[in-house]
Formats: C-alpha cells, sequence, structure tokens
C-alpha cells in the first residue's frame, strides 16, 4: 500500500464497506497503536479460527507465536511512529487450534485529519502456491478496495473523535469562564446576606430563601464543573499531573467517597495487597475512573449488592497474551473493579466506552460515564477490558505501566494563608466578566490590580507603567495573542514578574502529551475565591519558579 493511498479519501458508503469486508477474502484487522483490536472481518474468523467476539479488546500478539513477539511489535512500532506508511512482508501467525498458519501481510496506518496515527490496519491472507501466484485482477481490486474502504471507515470515525474533542475544548474553556462568575458572585451574595442587618420583619424569612437560592446556584455551577472535566476527559483534552505513586494510596484516599456514592445498600469489598509495584499516574484521575465506574455499578445494583475492588503485580507474557490479556508483555500493576449487578450483554458491552452511548433511559445518565474512564485510560497509556454477562454481573480490568522513575518526596500543602503587602498584581483575561470578579477577589484582599482584556494591551500597559508588578495573572487561551506568549512578551520587559495561568483548557498550549509542564503554576477554572488566592500566594512566595519551563 502507497502512502497516498493510505491518505487517499473516498466517498465509500456503509453498505458498500460493509459488502467489502463481508465479501473479501483478505482477513481485515483494525487495531489501536498499541495493538489493542478493535475490528475483525469474517475473512479474519475463516482465517484464524476466532469470532470477532473471542478477540475484540485482546492485543494482536494473541495471534503472533512467541518467538516472532518482538519482531512483529518492532514492525507495529515503525508503522504508528511514522517510519513507514506500510509494511508488506511473509510471516506466520498462531490460529485460534494452535496452528500455524504462513500469510502474506501488509499493515499500515491509520491518521486523521491532524496527520496524528489513530491507529493500524493489518491485511492478510494464507501464503500458498496458488495464492503467491495468484493472478485474478478482480480479487486483487477487492482486496484493494477493502483495504481502502477500512481505511476511510476509520478515518471517518476518527476525524468525529477529533471534531467532538475540539467541540469539547471549546465548551470547557467558555463554559468555565462562566462557572467562575457564577460561583464568586453567588459567594459574594452569601457573604453579604450572612453579614446584613435588617429590621423588616419578615427579613428571617426572607434571606433563608435567599440562602436557599444562592445555594442552588453554587451546586449548579459545581455540576456544571465536574461535566465539563468529563468532556475533557473523554477528550483526552485534559490536563494532567501524573507523579510516581502507589495505586494502593490512589484507592485508600477515594474509599470514603465511593462508599458516599454507593449508599448503605451496597457492600464495597477492598483488596490491596502489599509491595504494589510503583505507577506513574495523576491521582485526580485515577478518582475520577474509579467514582465513574462506582456510579456505573450502583445503577446496574437498583436492588442492591457488591462492588469489590482489588489490585495485583502482574507480569505479562507471551502466554498471558494468548490467555486474552490486552497489555502487551511488560509489568503492570493491574486495578480491577467488579459489581454484582444486571450485567451487559455482548452487543452493549461492544459499546460501552462510546459517547453518550447509555442504556439508563432519558435523563438517568450523560452516557460520558464510561466514554471518561476510556478516555483517561488511554491518555495514561493504560488498557482497559470489560468481562460481563446478563444477570452475572461486569469487570472492568485497568492495566497501568509500572514506572521505573523514582518517587519524589511529595507533601500536601496546609490550607494556604497569606497576608498581601499591597503587592501589584497585572490580570489579564478576554471575558470581561471573569476579568472584573478576578479583580475584585485581588481587590477586597489587599493587593493592587491593572487589568488588560488582550495579550497586545497588556504588553502595551506593562511597558508604560511605571511602578512595580508583582504577578501577571493570564488567562491561557485567548484571541490576539495566547497567554503563553504575553507571558513571555511581559517577563522580557519585567524579568522579575512571576507568572500564573489560568484556564480550564490550558492542554494546546502549555502541556506535553497532555501532562502540565513541571513547575508551571495553573489555577483550574472555575476557581473559588480561595484557591486563586492560594495560588497566587503561593507563587509570590516562590514556591513555583517554573516560568522558564513554558519559554521557547
Amino acid at each position: 500500500m502507497s502512502k497516498a493511498t493510505k491518505h487517499k479519501r473516498t466517498a465509500a458508503p456503509r453498505a458498500k464497506l460493509a459488502a467489502i469486508l463481508e465479501s473479501t477474502h483478505d482477513a481485515i484487522i483494525g487495531s489501536t497503536p498499541l495493538g489493542v483490536i478493535n475490528s475483525w472481518n469474517p475473512a479474519a474468523t475463516d482465517l484464524y479460527g476466532y469470532a470477532a467476539e473471542e478477540v475484540i479488546g485482546r492485543n494482536v500478539d494473541v495471534l503472533v507465536a512467541p518467538e516472532r513477539l518482538e519482531e512483529e511489535a518492532e514492525a507495529l512500532r515503525r508503522i504508528v511512529e511514522g517510519g513507514d506508511p506500510a509494511e508488506q512482508y511473509e510471516t506466520t501467525r498462531v490460529a485460534k487450534d494452535g496452528s500455524v498458519v504462513a500469510v502474506s501481510l501488509t499493515t499500515a496506518a491509520i491518521v486523521d485529519s491532524a496527520n496524528a496515527v489513530v491507529g493500524a490496519v493489518m491485511v492478510s491472507h494464507r501464503r500458498s502456491e496458488s495464492q503467491r501466484d495468484r493472478s485474478n485482477i478482480d480479487e486483487r481490486k477487492l482486496a484493494a478496495d477493502a483495504d481502502e474502504a477500512l481505511l476511510e471507515a476509520h478515518l471517518q470515525q476518527t476525524q468525529r473523535m477529533e471534531v467532538l474533542g475540539r467541540l469539547a475544548g471549546g465548551v470547557a474553556h467558555d463554559f468555565n469562564n462562566l462557572l467562575a462568575v457564577i460561583l464568586n458572585y453567588s459567594a459574594f451574595v452569601s457573604e453579604e446576606l450572612t453579614g446584613a442587618v435588617e429590621s423588616a420583619p419578615d427579613w428571617e424569612r426572607r434571606r433563608e430563601g435567599v440562602q436557599r437560592d444562592v445555594e442552588q446556584i453554587r451546586r449548579a455551577a459545581k455540576r456544571a464543573t465536574d461535566l465539563t472535566h468529563q468532556l475533557l476527559a473523554f477528550a483526552r483534552r485534559e490536563v494532567v499531573q501524573p507523579r510516581v505513586l502507589h495505586l494502593n494510596d490512589a484507592v485508600t484516599d477515594v474509599e470514603q467517597l465511593l462508599r458516599r456514592t454507593l449508599g448503605e445498600d451496597m457492600e464495597l469489598v477492598i483488596k490491596l495487597p502489599d509491595q504494589l509495584w510503583p505507577i506513574l499516574a495523576d491521582p485526580g484521575q485515577i478518582e475520577q475512573v474509579l467514582v465513574n465506574l462506582a456510579i456505573n455499578a450502583r445503577d446496574a445494583m437498583p436492588g442492591g449488592g457488591t462492588l469489590s475492588i482489588d489490585t495485583a503485580n502482574v507480569a505479562v507474557d507471551a502466554e498471558s497474551v494468548a490467555g486474552g490479556s490486552p497489555a502487551r508483555p511488560g509489568r503492570y500493576v493491574r486495578l480491577r473493579v467488579s459489581d454484582t449487578g444486571t450485567g451487559m450483554s455482548a452487543e452493549v458491552a461492544a459499546h460501552a466506552f462510546e459517547p453518550f452511548y447509555s442504556t439508563k433511559g432519558d435523563g438517568a445518565g450523560t452516557g460520558l460515564g464510561l466514554a471518561t474512564v476510556y478516555g483517561i485510560v488511554s491518555q495514561a497509556e493504560a488498557t482497559i477490558a470489560i468481562q460481563s454477562e446478563p444477570g452475572a454481573g461486569t469487570t472492568f480490568t485497568m492495566m497501568l505501566p509500572v514506572t521505573d522513575e523514582a518517587a519524589a518526596s511529595i507533601e500536601e500543602p496546609a490550607p494556604y494563608e497569606r497576608t498581601p503587602k499591597g503587592e501589584t498584581v497585572l490580570v489579564v483575561e478576554d471575558e470581561e466578566a471573569l476579568r472584573e470578579v478576578t479583580e475584585r477577589i485581588f481587590t477586597r484582599n489587599g493587593y493592587r490590580v491593572i487589568t488588560a482584556a488582550n495579550g497586545p494591551d497588556a504588553v502595551a500597559l506593562v511597558a508604560r507603567h511605571e511602578g512595580e508588578i508583582h504577578l501577571l495573572v493570564t488567562d491561557v487561551v485567548m484571541p490576539k495573542m495566547l497567554g503563553k506568549e504575553v507571558a513571555e512578551r511581559v517577563r522580557e520587559l519585567r524579568p522579575d514578574i512571576e507568572v500564573l495561568f489560568m484556564s480550564g483548557y490550558a492542554l494546546p498550549v502549555l502541556a506535553s502529551q497532555g501532562r502540565l509542564e513541571p513547575g508551571v503554576a495553573l489555577v483550574d477554572k472555575p476557581f473559588s475565591e480561595a484557591a486563586l488566592l492560594a495560588k497566587a500566594g503561593q507563587v509570590l512566595n516562590g514556591n513555583f519558579r517554573g516560568f522558564e519551563n513554558v519559554r521557547r
């Protein structure tokens, strides 16, 4: 397959694609970049003996003889890293019954609209004298059409996912601006009401009603905040701050929250063995995964039941892969979450991780819970698999890669308090309402504040300002000039200024592979007054000296 063929767009309709995949004599297998099988046609069943439901979710290594695992992994690595547009070679595969099958194999990358590799497609047929010399032009054309049609189907799917990802990012950015305003103005109103002195006879009754209304605002804002985090996690746009940790600690930290989530009529059983290997993960995302799975389990056990969580060290070898492990050979920490609920049919399980796919009925769920879990697991370069049958409960098994990095000593900071000394803060934010509420937070707490609506205005203001400016607080995603460039330009004029970024969608301009650069100070939107002041105080005290990390 040529590079041009790999990128070529066609208008193959769904019916044509289905007909090609059904009728071709070539086994066509799709996989993720990590080699997890996600599509399987009838010819693949004929060649290898596995039904689609037996292999989808497993690693392609299930078809590879142990002595060929290394070379096959290297071939896939070359494909997904862009070294070769396609590889064609003769090799052997292992069928379900253990027999060795000699095949001619073509492997090519699947790319999205941004030319990023999102998967691989493998087209193979049994190698024999007649097939090595086959000259049937129609059959060759059919195989080529099948290859092209499958690539097109994957491309369309990944493009839809990319569009949804961009949508999620844009919605989160704008929505978080509004939420920050709601959160802080509701706090101001609540504070004023609490301290007010009013002589009207019905004041107490009226004040209680207003307080209830304000609390509803705060609850709605909190729910909306959680939704934006779900969208970003699903779209793999969430900025993560991974660190070396022991998974048992992360599970223990969230245990009480899980018990509250499940309720009194459900039992939570946690088994955590000693001496677990370290992993590299964001503790907040581990919590999000467990909470989402707990909510999913609770809904599957309306009459009560048991949710079990256990961890273990697992060394995956060739035999494990052959037995169904979706992970490649290596060392992993396994996180397993099981419930005794209603279970899922094979058809439902096949769609479980799709966004907005829900069996709970209208209004009973967002359809993003398991999609969020899948996004987080994928961003962490881990794998997840489902085992479920109707009436027999569901088990989610995650395999998290072990890290060789040394664990850094991390002390959780105590609630931060700082007395301002009249420092000057420059706030750069294009959303007027959020700019005003940020200014008010700093001003009412003893800071001097100057503001700018965009990057060029901020740079001009700094150039003409005669006094000191101690702290730059800038939005990350803005028109005209991104926050990163604003910080660079301002730092050229004021080398000693401290920098604090604020954003609900910082990944495109601050992070590498979804990870926040070390030392960069970021306050998430929507932020509370306490969170903003604490982060600003930490930066001004020199606890974050990481601006050079975002200079390019």
